[in-house]
């Protein structure tokens, strides 16, 4: 956590969201997406009163999910938390699937909700409308409480500062994720009397877990005497420290690396010793496989290692303690940034012999396989409807090597050529949908030269509230890549109900319940509505043209772009 120590500080005479502001601001937080509503006049006051120099800038966002998924793109590119403050229990509401996306992929957001007055009259911030009575719970805390790292309702006005920094402090200790504050109107409204005036203290981060030694010293043995070794991972972290150590361990001693599911992706694609994203070979030829923060590393009904092999865990919390039901075999489960684990891993590794140079000679030979067998498969997509794997391919190619990708349910990964770590961002395991589009607004905001493209379905584009994503992006001069993959329907319901039942009486229809998007809006028309560059392309070869033209125009104008393609539908993704 970045603190600016005690240089915004409160004194009497502040009101309880003057004191909530400067609060966070020392706690490093530079921006407060906010949904505003009859709780926030103490809130607006503030943000009018006080120097903006010594506040979070405060960015309006027309709906919540919108506002907590632009916390978690932020996030991901920077490593750095925001803030999100919405109106009362309903706000709240709108806004648990984005703390439940968030709690998934351990991302810290200092989540921020009104809370109707307690009173209903006789002190500043009593209730006026009858809506606060209406908004009113007996644990409104409760909305988000299972998914949220800390919960609290601020009971005074001198507690603001020292309640952002808490929280603040909170989110960004391992394992990261979600915090939430409750904020009555009275204690907003009231000020700090001289004798409560007291700035709060700095409150640090919780230093990482290191790693046992004895038990690093383990995993080493083991891996060195493998015969074929695997490291299995899905996720890195904004600074790529674990992509530069996984990528260090796997070239000195030739440690095949696969990731399954993977969340933020860590190997660039032609990286000698990486194989991809199916696990099922690899998984079944190890003998021994570490796995990094990984929550899902293979599913069991599809495939398992043999009993024999031994499985290392490592991470800031290697058995996922969060999930009630996660029964993955751990011979060895150490707690530890995931970075730190794995070079200290390889620095008790004893010298690779020859035998890991043929190991080696035979992983480079599969991954050179994979990448030729990826790019014949996406050009044989190229025609009309084109296939998902040539709308990858092409998205790859015009990424620089700053570009990122926000997939959901959009791009096929093991068609791309990506350049390194942190390039695709997918959708949390959670599943949220309507994630990816304002997540990409996040991450633009936080790097505005950056190409940022957000690559959904048109069943999660829907999701997204696509004209609040756009009007933030207009408003904000965020000139983002939205790519719509158009197949007229939700097909992940479609392939889950023909994985359940292949031989049911819904896979066999012309029509299956439930799945169609027929007849399709005009996904173009909504993005012209904020003055975005719009193109419909149906031809797969009309693509690399589109993309450029929709590039150039971002680059160019600095104007948000939006390409609606036609794409066949696939049994696998």
């Amino acid at each position: 956590m970045k603190s600016r120590k005690r240089s915004y500080t409160s004194r009497a005479g502040h009101t309880g969201a003057e004191n909530l502001l400067l609060g966070l601001k020392r706690a490093g937080i530079d921006y407060v997406f906010a949904n505003a509503g009859t709780d926030f006049p103490p809130i607006i006051e503030a943000l009018a009163w006080l120097d903006p120099d010594i506040v979070p800038q405060a960015v309006t966002v027309p709906h919540e999910t919108a506002g907590v998924a632009m916390a978690h793109g932020y996030y991901l590119v920077t490593g750095e938390q925001q803030a999100v403050m919405v109106h009362v229990n309903v706000g709240l509401a709108n806004s648990a699937m984005g703390i439940i996306n968030a709690a998934s992929d351990n991302i810290p957001v200092v989540m921020m909700s009104g809370r109707t007055p307690i009173t209903e009259s006789g002190r500043p911030g009593a209730r006026m409308t009858p809506i606060q009575y209406g908004q009113e719970m007996y644990d409104q805390a409760s909305l988000v409480s299972d998914v949220t790292k800390f919960s609290y309702e601020l009971r005074y006005p001198e507690q603001g500062d020292m309640l952002a920094l808490r929280a603040a402090s909170i989110a960004m200790s391992e394992p990261r994720g979600p915090v939430y504050i409750s904020l009555p109107r009275e204690p907003l409204m009231e000020t700090i009397k001289e004798e409560a005036a007291r700035p709060a203290a700095d409150v640090c981060t919780s230093s990482d877990p290191y790693p046992d030694p004895d038990l690093i010293r383990q995993a080493a043995d083991w891996l060195s005497g493998a015969k074929n070794p695997l490291i299995l991972c899905q996720r890195g972290d904004p600074q790529g420290r674990v992509a530069a150590e996984i990528a260090a361990l796997a070239e000195a001693h030739s440690i095949a690396v696969a990731e399954p599911f993977s969340i933020r992706n860590i190997m660039a694609s032609d990286h000698p010793m990486f194989l991809g994203y199916d696990v099922k070979r690899a998984l079944a030829e190890a003998d021994v496989v570490l796995v990094v923060d990984s929550a899902v590393p293979w599913m069991e009904t599809l495939h398992r290692p043999e009993e024999a092999t031994k499985i290392i865990h490592i991470g800031a919390d290697p058995n996922f303690v969060r999930m009630p039901v996660r029964g993955y075999q751990a011979d060895l489960a150490i707690t530890t940034n995931p970075g730190a684990g794995v070079k200290a891993i390889r620095l008790a590794m004893a010298t690779a012999d020859a035998s890991a140079e043929v190991r080696g000679s035979d992983i480079r030979s599969r991954s050179q396989m994979r990448l030729a067998a990826a790019q014949e498969a996406a050009l044989a997509g190229r025609g009309s409807p084109m296939s998902s794997e040539w709308l990858s391919h092409c998205i790859g190619e015009v990424m620089d090597k700053n570009a990122v990708v926000f997939g959901e349910l959009g791009v096929v990964p093991s068609a791309m050529r990506i350049k390194g770590p942190n390039r695709i961002f997918s959708n949390p395991h959670s599943g949220g949908l309507g994630w990816a589009l304002p997540a990409a607004l996040g991450a633009q905001l936080a790097d505005r030269d950056r190409l940022v493209i957000a690559c959904v379905g048109d069943g999660s584009y829907m999701f997204a509230n696509p004209p609040a994503c756009h009007q933030i992006a207009e408003a904000l001069s965020l000139p983002i890549l939205t790519i719509v993959k158009n197949n007229g329907m939700w097909n992940a319901v479609r392939r889950s109900v023909i994985n359940s039942y292949p031989d049911g009486v819904a896979a066999r229809s012309n029509a299956m319940p439930l799945t169609s998007l027929e007849p399709a809006p005009d996904y173009s028309m909504i993005a012209a509505a904020s003055r975005a560059y719009v193109e419909k392309v149906e031809d797969g070869r009309d693509l690399p043209a589109a993309l450029e033209r929709a590039v150039a125009v971002i680059k160019n104008e600095r104007r948000q772009a939006m390409l609606d393609v036609r794409v066949a539908l696939s049994d696998t993704h």
